[in-house]
């Protein structure tokens, strides 16, 4: 499935035809340039007027406006390759970005690998790759090896993100939500080999077998997960179903009654008519995984920011700059469609700063800093 085919806009639209009206305004604004390419959706409604009278079809037109932020390469027509790879949550948005820039620079290859934020890193720091898709900070070890190979890199946040927790449709017995200690209960290292069944996870619930599905060890997603739930990064049961693709998990927990697994939220939004999300209970009340219960940090402990990593070495290529100054200038527009949050403005506006002065390092080097939206805008605005 193509990255565009994943944009929320055309999935909820899931009626009528769409027919592209093709790029139709160009602004001229400093380096950039603004193209609004309007799409026109055809619906077919049935309004019912009377009883007695036969149904009356009425054809409504629905403008979706798709806001394309050009950008003017350094000097010259671009070529090349940029490698990018890592994380699954964010490779989503990478290749939204990669297949719209590619309209414009149809000379440069933007091929997206999904190995996870583990093994993206892991390309990384070994010079493989030019940009590494995060769903989580790099690790201190990961830190060594790129110092070791001699890659330095830059951090850039890109989006939003909430990690939802879904069970199987037919699951009508754990009701609307679930709390961070039960699902403590269910994750933890401890419970392997001994929380099996529902009725272990909370008093009155069915003996049904608890099946688990997660991503697998190399995911940041399952990082960011056992750190929020379990107290330590990478602590957890061992007898789950991992897997790096998340359409896996997704086709596990919608093929069983028991099953229960977690992932970020735009795959759920992908396939909520076959699954069911469950509100957090993190401590003060259920809270669903919405965009603004994301973006404002009341959907905790299971929110936070996602990443690209940028090779410094990468970063002084044309056609990398421009691939990156493209993606900080679209993902506000982009990101929404595919099912992510985006940051705030101010956040997309220093990233462009701090990759424009090839600003190094992680500011998780600052005592304190987590993965919320304001904790990252906080550490930049200390200096980190």
């Amino acid at each position: 499935m193509s990255a565009i085919s994943r944009r929320r806009v055309l999935r909820a639209a899931g009626f009528g035809s769409l027919a592209a009206a093709g790029a139709a305004v160009l602004a001229a604004c400093g380096e950039t340039q603004v193209v609004e390419k309007v799409v026109t959706q055809t619906v077919e409604v049935e309004k019912i007027v009377e009883k007695e009278v036969p149904v009356e079809k009425v054809v409504e037109k629905v403008v979706t406006k798709e806001v394309i932020v050009e950008v003017t390469p350094p000097a010259g027509p671009l070529s090349g390759t940029i490698l990018v790879d890592g994380s699954s949550t964010v490779g989503p948005i990478s290749q939204a970005v990669a297949e719209e820039f590619q309209k414009q620079f149809g000379d440069v290859r933007v091929p997206v690998g999904i190995s996870g934020t583990g093994g993206g890193f892991k390309k990384f720091c070994a010079e493989e790759t030019d940009v590494s898709d995060a769903s989580r900070f790099i690790k201190s070890s990961e830190q060594e090896l790129c110092d070791e190979n001699g890659i330095g890199y830059i951090e850039l946040p890109v989006a939003i993100d909430g990690i939802a927790v879904v069970v199987n449709k037919q699951n009508d017995w754990i009701g609307d939500s679930i709390t961070a200690e039960e699902l403590k209960t269910m994750w933890a290292p401890e419970a392997e080999g001994q929380v099996m069944n529902w009725s272990d996870v909370r008093q009155g619930l069915p003996d049904q077998p608890l099946l688990l599905y997660g991503p697998g060890t190399d995911s940041g997603t399952y990082d960011y997960f056992t750190k929020a739930i379990n107290g330590e990064e990478g602590a957890s049961r061992g007898d789950f179903t991992p897997s790096e693709d998340d359409n896996v998990l997704v086709q596990g927990v919608s093929g069983d009654a028991g099953a229960v697994g977690f992932f970020g939220l735009a795959y759920y939004e992908q396939n909520a008519d076959i699954l069911k999300a469950l509100q957090i209970d993190g401590g003060d009340g259920p809270i669903f995984p919405t965009t603004e219960n994301i973006l404002t940090g009341k959907y905790s402990p299971l929110s936070r920011v996602i990443f690209i990593y940028v090779s410094t070495v990468a970063a002084e290529r044309p056609e990398v700059q421009t691939f990156v100054e493209f993606y900080l200038k679209n993902a506000p527009n982009l990101v929404g469609q595919i099912g992510y949050v985006p940051m705030p403005a101010e956040m997309y506006d220093i990233a462009l700063e701090r990759f424009a002065s090839r600003k190094t390092g992680t500011v998780t080097a600052l005592e304190g800093v987590n993965a919320s939206p304001n904790s990252v805008l906080e550490a930049w605005k200390a200096g980190a």
